[in-house]
């Protein structure tokens, strides 16, 4: 028996697949494997989060895994949420929706279609669950997640339940500033403002620019650096991949976009080291041209 198959034995409502093949568990489709705990409800979470602590064991969370690189072989076991809850709440339009982070946002954005909720708009078209988008406040062009999010319920690596009420200090430019590492978002509540008869449309428009100026039908991570903020720029990342004529570089099977500079694409069986590398290429570009040091939106330390 492996050693994680061992320790978490004894408990219930978790399944542990040992070097499972993690290619289906990201967006881009990297090569990659290791060990993947399914958790099914928060006891078992709570479990076996003490469990690995206690173990000195670090552990790592998995959604769409929309904005990680995941490396070939990945030492350190992985929990992905699966917790059941009740469909109905999706039957008719609330002021107030209490979900699971399991949730996809793409069931969010159908919900919101169909009756209307303002506000949710702002989640069009992201390829992520609700505890992966509290993590980096995911957005677009029409807003942040964090604008429609009133509390999320979380645990850390002890297993210790906390409930934190949103503020205007509680998110920033693609970040959240109350969670630490180890920390384990299991729960949020969403709020709608009202509702509006044009938002499907309005959603459905959305979605078609983005179809047109993102590469959304690639395996891709998601935009891959950080716009710089605060410095009265108006050049955005993408743009200035552009301008360098960057757009078609191309390391192993990753390539940059033709479609978005800030796109890069997995057009085969590309590897975390592969994508590495080409961030790097254009990283040392940028800051050789511009001076600019572009930080990486998705996480690569993985």
């Amino acid at each position: 028996m492996n050693k994680i198959e061992d320790i978490l034995s004894n408990i219930q409502n978790i399944e542990v697949e040992i070097d499972k093949d993690l290619s289906k568990y990201s967006t881009m489709r990297l090569q990659s494997k290791g060990d993947l705990i399914t958790v099914k409800d928060l006891v078992a979470l709570k479990e076996v989060v003490r469990t690995l602590t206690s173990k000195n064991i670090t552990y790592m969370l998995l959604g769409l895994g929309a904005n990680q690189l995941l490396n070939e072989r990945i030492v350190n076991p992985i929990i992905n949420l699966d917790f059941d809850y009740d469909r109905a709440i999706f039957n008719q339009y609330r002021e107030s929706y209490i979900l699971p982070a399991s949730v996809k946002l793409s069931s969010l954005t159908s919900h919101a279609s169909k009756f209307g909720n303002k506000g949710w708009e702002v989640i069009t078209g992201i390829p992520a669950t609700l505890g992966g988008a509290v993590f980096m406040n995911a957005g677009t062009g029409l807003g942040w997640i964090s604008e429609i999010i009133a509390c999320v319920w979380y645990i850390d690596k002890e297993g210790n339940e906390y409930l934190h009420e949103v503020t205007k200090d509680s998110f920033s430019y693609r970040q959240n500033n109350f969670l630490k590492p180890g920390d384990v978002v299991y729960k949020v509540e969403l709020v709608a403002n009202g509702q509006d008869k044009y938002l499907g449309e309005k959603i459905r428009n959305y979605l078609l620019m983005r179809n047109k100026s993102q590469p959304l039908k690639e395996k891709t991570c998601g935009s891959v650096f950080k716009n710089i903020v605060g410095d009265k720029r108006t050049c955005t990342a993408g743009q200035f991949i552009d301008i360098l004529n960057l757009k078609g570089l191309q390391v192993g099977d990753v390539r940059v976009s033709n479609l978005h500079g800030n796109f890069m694409e997995n057009f085969d069986k590309a590897t975390a080291s592969d994508v590495k590398e080409l961030i790097k290429i254009v990283q040392d570009e940028l800051y050789l041209n511009y001076g600019l040091k572009f930080e990486p939106e998705v996480r690569i330390d993985i």
